[in-house]
């Protein structure tokens, strides 16, 4: 197929790419296996519920709070020589917790502290992938149609990797399931290394500066608060805390019903919303700039859910997440490609890590915001209430974006023979 008329054939016929994004997606199914391996593993090996949900806090707290100190270790020293240390140490840490979860009476300071010891060590697989796909398709259309393959891919990930866990957990046991987990991690991060594109990646250690010292540096200052890396950071946590929230609504609105496991259609529908969106989003080529496109998207796919509350029953809910799901890898690919276009040439990967670190923040504190909700505020404006922070986040970022517009064009208007970058994606 021609350059002029790209599509998701075109991003995998590039050199190395199916070999690459295979080993990434090796690795990534750990990350949705081992959460609720570890979850089962742990509540069985203890006895109590309580230190269960405090070992796999822990576990996701490191996760979350170290995953731009990887990443920047990814940047300084490149791929070969940072991920295959962080490999070895995260499944030796599994393989410990395997081993001691696989009895009973395990007591609780050596699982949280193990738990804890396993989130420091995680080798970013996500964001060094989608730095890996600028230079597999340095061709800004592919590109994007790249990271909506990849999202799409990593929400697939996400919905099949529980269900194995339970499947490991039914035949074998749980203990099994973090095992396993350690043994993808494995031989998912020691294949992408070996990619020729992976070992092209050397990393910034020789160079004399580091372009980030207190985090990701954006490439091309827009200004603000929102300029930069800014916009896709805060609009992914602000997501983040919907889709946090919305996980346990949705058990509330179904458990009122009497039918608490029928959460997961609705669940169900947002994956497949998710998918379908991210597909139809990347085979299109956009002529507004992303700066824009995010934060319509981040509306889009809040606004659905803000009255989804008021659904008469769950086929509606479902139906009406689905729609909202449709937005949702859209926006995450949006906010990709932003940071990737913000950040300097050795900071990349730390760019992807912000934008998953504060979507993972946000989901996080929206799941604790949202049983703090329930039962104080009727259902249908705890759902609203879900969705005004995204609301709000993509309504100033537009009027920002808006108020800024005149002073370009004016500029423009003056300097007739400098010709601006277009902003492509």
């Amino acid at each position: 197929m021609s350059s002029s008329t790209p599509s998701y054939a075109a991003v995998l016929r590039a050199p190395h790419a199916r070999r690459t994004f295979g080993a990434a997606l090796l690795g990534r199914l750990s990350y949705g296996i081992v959460p609720l391996s570890l979850t089962l593993a742990s509540a069985g090996a203890t006895g109590s519920y309580a230190t269960a949900g405090t070992a796999v806090a822990g576990f996701a707290l490191a996760v979350s709070v170290l995953s731009p100190v990887r990443a920047r270790l990814i940047d300084r020293y490149g791929p070969r020589r940072a991920l295959p240390p962080m490999a070895l140490a995260y499944a030796l840490v599994l393989g410990a917790l395997a081993l001691l979860t696989a009895r009973h009476g395990v007591p609780a300071a050596p699982l949280v502290v193990l738990a804890l010891a396993a989130g420091a060590f995680p080798p970013p697989l996500g964001p060094v992938m989608r730095t890996l796909w600028s230079d597999l398709v340095p061709d800004r259309r592919l590109l994007q149609r790249a990271y909506s393959l990849d999202t799409v891919a990593e929400e697939l990930l996400f919905v099949t990797g529980p269900l194995l866990a339970g499947l490991i957990a039914a035949l074998v046991g749980p203990a099994a399931g973090v095992a396993v987990g350690a043994g993808l991690v494995l031989a998912g991060t020691f294949a992408l290394v070996s990619s020729p594109v992976a070992r092209s990646q050397t990393g910034a250690a020789g160079e004399t500066a580091d372009p980030v010292e207190n985090g990701p540096t954006p490439r091309r200052s827009r200004g603000g608060s929102f300029g930069g890396l800014g916009r896709p950071v805060v609009l992914s946590a602000g997501i983040g805390t919907c889709l946090g929230a919305l996980g346990l609504l949705l058990v509330a609105f179904a458990a009122r019903r009497h039918e608490a496991p029928a959460a997961a259609w609705a669940e169900a529908a947002l994956s497949a919303g998710s998918a379908v969106g991210g597909l139809v989003y990347g085979s299109r080529s956009w002529r507004v700039p992303g700066r824009v496109r995010l934060p319509v998207l981040t509306a889009a796919l809040a606004a659905p859910l803000a009255v989804a509350g008021a659904a008469p029953g769950l086929y509606a809910l479902a139906a009406v997440v689905g729609v909202a799901g449709l937005f949702v890898a859209p926006a995450m690919t949006t906010a990709y490609l932003l940071a990737e276009e913000s950040a300097a040439p050795g900071a990349r990967t730390r760019a992807g890590a912000w934008v998953n670190t504060a979507f993972n923040a946000g989901s996080s504190i929206g799941m604790a915001a949202a049983g703090r909700l329930i039962g104080r505020l009727p259902l249908a404006w705890c759902f609203a209430t879900a969705a005004a922070l995204p609301l709000i986040l993509a309504l100033v970022a537009l009027a920002r974006r808006a108020r800024g517009e005149e002073p370009i064009r004016r500029a423009r208007c003056e300097e007739p023979t400098r010709r601006a970058r277009p902003e492509e994606g």
